[in-house]
């Protein structure tokens, strides 16, 4: 078992919480799990803690959006996440986490930045594109792996083709819930899952499955404009705090 103070265990139930709440739709939530970790243990252990978190979380999302979610979408954007997880992998020890969280937190910023500057361009909807679904994927998938923070990107490609509340909220369920299981891979060949973290996982999982459920109850009645500010100021929220984060 991990050896955490009870302020740590406070910690670590508030990132399960975020990773629940995430599965649920609410997909920005799921950012401040690492970070919050962070405060208390290295990123490389938080994010082996959240992983078995997250695929545990991923069951409650894909059952819940089993209908529910766009497979043009998940066809342009998993292979690069693929790659991009492979990228992550084979440069786990070489490329600094600071770096790559400065890179994730930069082009979130950018582009929520523009969403709430010129909002008529971020209502113009767009077709999924293998180019930038491609481009995308691979961004969300290195950066999912190294501290999953994968979502930034993946707001980048996936909020300017303007779909529905539930289909965007199950899309985004089913693509980081594929990649969570691929990462399972390296991160055991990496010794980022051992039995203490194993255990501790166990313990904060039904935390998360609780806020799971909480998600669902408040993605089903969020007004759809409501629901696209909220993601763009999340976002840019996010970016914020993680550009502060590899800063210092």
């Amino acid at each position: 078992m991990l050896d955490l103070t009870i302020g740590g265990w406070v910690l670590a139930v508030i990132a399960a919480a975020a990773v629940g709440l995430a599965k649920g739709g609410l997909a920005m939530v799921g950012l401040i799990s690492v970070p919050v970790l962070s405060l208390v243990m290295s990123p490389v252990q938080a994010a082996g803690l959240m992983l078995p978190v997250y695929v545990v979380s991923d069951i409650g999302g894909l059952l819940a959006f089993r209908h529910h979610f766009d497979v043009r979408v998940l066809a342009t954007a998993l292979p690069g996440a693929l790659a991009g997880i492979g990228i992550g992998w084979a440069g786990a020890h070489v490329v600094p986490v600071w770096g790559v969280t400065f890179i994730v937190g930069a082009v979130g910023l950018v582009f929520a930045l523009n969403a709430l500057i010129r909002p008529h361009l971020a209502a113009q909807r767009r077709p999924p594109s293998y180019a930038r679904g491609t481009l995308w994927g691979v961004l969300s998938g290195y950066t999912s792996f190294v501290s999953h923070a994968g979502a930034p990107p993946w707001q980048v490609y996936v909020q300017p083709l303007r779909l529905p509340p539930l289909i965007y909220a199950g899309t985004t369920t089913w693509f980081f819930a594929i990649c969570n299981w691929v990462k399972l891979i390296p991160y055991a060949a990496l010794g980022q899952l051992n039995a203490s973290v194993l255990s501790a996982a166990a313990l904060l999982t039904p935390v998360a499955l609780i806020a799971v459920w909480a998600g669902l109850r408040l993605v089903r009645i969020i007004p759809e404009a409501l629901f696209y500010k909220l993601i763009t100021w999340g976002l840019l929220a996010v970016s914020l705090r993680l550009i502060w984060q590899a800063l210092a």
